[in-house]
């Protein structure tokens, strides 16, 4: 520790002259991951939290500053931390995933993240990216504009960050681990949460129950950040209206909905005017689940929105807000369609397209002897894949390391840029097509290439929304739809004017997404399901982006204190 101890000291020194120089905003962060003994649903265990907090710290910057935070492993598994949705501008050592950009941090080390926020203003967020210690370790990042700027709308008089979660009674490791072995979908979690706390619809859960204050005609900006595992959730208040006015760290067209749809990894800012009468009005947040025939978590997890002129009824039970029901595809498409984003005068989506990528996303079984490790359906294993491989993270090294290096063996760059087999992707799919290959395939663009990549699902096992991340870039989401992806008239109906601009798509159900963006960010960059089992499954696969010309578009080397694996 003394080493350690040294290393931020002298770190902190350079940096505050340099502050000093610059007027630059630097932040010092550190994560002590560690086990904290922790009670929900009349059960009391240790989790995995980042300086005993649950859910972790919330950090607020400005567009423009840098971070750096050193993350102290005192935990028993291995651990790294994702900034989900920070853009990494050469930076990618800072993005996170495990085996991807780093090795992981083991018990008894650390590793300090730096990195600068550029251009990007609202709400994003972190998490572990190592197992599926995500289930606890995560928190709030919020990007205000930079000094002397504003926000695109009135400034709200309130500003709350809600972070949406799940919750195992079952130690989570053990949960994956039991998935892992056995081969099926994991357990459901127990409960959902707001801001770590289920709410007093469940039980052993009243006291702890989240409460918003609000004095009567105040706004409020509500951040809503999905950090469920594994469940896209739907969010409503009590008799109130929410203006939408951001997703994902980027400003849209504001409007006003009852309801939103959040997929895992994805943030939505909402103003909620209090308006209504003096009263108590729950929050609440509930599955959005489109599989067929599967088993999904059916509750429902509330906060408490309270008016600080309330005098009676100061104790009745608040008013809950009507959820759509967990199949209602039709509310998620009405919230996804209004979003439209405010592109600045020198910013234009590309009409001209040098790499048309085109993924089949979805699950598939591997045929295996029956047996305790093929508990899935009819005695097979879970899997899943984009364009029917199924991805293998590394384990000597990471992804990014072996490509800097140019260390031999641990990647191949022969991922297929279109289905090896064409089929009716959305209907009756062919048993034989259910069974994908198995690889650590990559593909490489070159650096300033502008990319079109339609992500189309598949009814193999079952159709499915699929919320779909790529690190390290946000894109325009120029076209959605249902159904097979037809390019001869599918393509007439993009939007190239003020199309959404994302980090997480969510691929609707049964349907398809196209998503377009400039490698502008050398490195290499996982794309990726963000439902975590489905990851774990081999849903995924990673790019990597050229170095370009000079400094500017070169990724920096990797910083000393980088773990081993």
């Amino acid at each position: 520790m003394e080493t350690f101890n040294g290393l931020l000291a002298t770190i902190i020194v350079i940096l505050s002259l340099l502050s000093s120089f610059a007027n630059a905003e630097f932040h010092y962060h550190e994560f002590i991951v560690q086990e904290t003994r922790i009670t929900r649903l009349c059960r009391t265990k240790n989790i995995i939290t980042v300086n005993g907090q649950f859910p972790g710290p919330t950090l607020t910057v400005r567009n423009g500053d840098t971070l750096f935070v050193t993350v102290v492993n005192r935990a028993r598994y291995n651990v790294t931390i994702h900034w989900h949705g920070i853009r990494q501008m050469r930076t990618p050592w800072a993005d996170g995933p495990e085996y991807v950009t780093q090795c992981p941090i083991r018990p008894g080390g650390f590793y300090t993240y730096r990195f600068t926020i550029e251009n990007q203003e609202g709400t994003l967020w972190w998490h572990a990216h190592s197992k599926w210690l995500r289930a606890t370790v995560y928190g709030a990042l919020v990007i205000l504009p930079k000094q002397g700027s504003n926000f695109p709308f009135l400034q709200p008089q309130k500003d709350i960050p809600i972070l949406l979660g799940e919750w195992w009674n079952r130690d989570i490791i053990a949960v994956q681990r039991q998935a892992q072995f056995t081969g099926a979908a994991p357990n459901n979690s127990d409960a959902y949460t707001i801001n770590g706390q289920p709410g007093d619809l469940y039980r052993c859960s009243s006291q702890g129950t989240v409460k918003v204050s609000v004095n009567p005609g105040e706004t409020v900006l509500v951040r809503v950040i999905n950090a469920a595992l594994n469940q896209q959730l739907f969010f409503s208040v009590a008799n109130h209206m929410l203006t939408v006015v951001g997703v994902d760290a980027t400003y849209n067209k504001p409007f006003k909905t009852n309801v939103i749809m959040v997929g895992p990894g994805q943030t939505t800012n909402v103003i909620l005017t209090a308006n209504r009468p003096p009263g108590r009005y729950y929050l609440a947040a509930s599955a959005y689940a489109t599989a067929r025939n599967t088993q999904f978590d059916n509750t429902t997890t509330t906060a408490i929105l309270e008016y600080t002129n309330l005098v009676s009824g100061a104790n009745s039970r608040p008013s809950l807000p009507q959820l759509p029901a967990f199949n209602d595809t039709a509310t998620a498409t009405a919230f996804t369609s209004q979003l439209r984003s405010i592109l600045s005068n020198n910013v234009r989506v590309p009409n001209q397209i040098d790499e048309n990528l085109f993924f089949t996303v979805g699950l598939g079984l591997v045929n295996c002897a029956p047996g305790p490790r093929c508990q899935g359906p009819n005695n097979t294993r879970f899997a899943a894949s984009m364009n029917n491989i199924s991805f293998v993270l590394p384990r000597r090294t990471s992804l990014l390391q072996a490509y800097y290096q140019n260390i031999p063996g641990i990647y191949t760059l022969d991922f297929p840029l279109v289905p090896p087999v064409q089929f009716d992707y959305t209907g009756n799919v062919s048993r034989g097509l259910w069974q994908p290959r198995f690889g650590t395939k990559l593909h490489k663009i070159k650096f300033g290439s502008t990319v079109q990549i339609v992500l189309q699902d598949t009814a193999i096992f079952s159709t499915e929304d699929h919320p779909i991340h790529l690190h390290g870039y946000h894109f325009w989401v120029v076209g959605q739809g249902f159904g097979n992806f037809n390019p001869q008239t599918d393509t007439a109906t993009f939007n190239l004017v003020d199309p959404p601009v994302r980090n997480t798509i969510d691929v609707p159900v049964g349907g398809w997404a196209v998503i377009r963006f400039v490698a502008d960010n050398p490195g290499v960059w996982l794309f990726h399901c963000h439902i975590d089992s489905h990851l774990a499954w081999g849903l995924g696969m990673a790019f990597i982006v050229e170095n370009g010309i000079g400094e500017k578009q070169t990724m920096e080397p990797p910083p000393p204190d980088l773990p081993q694996c």
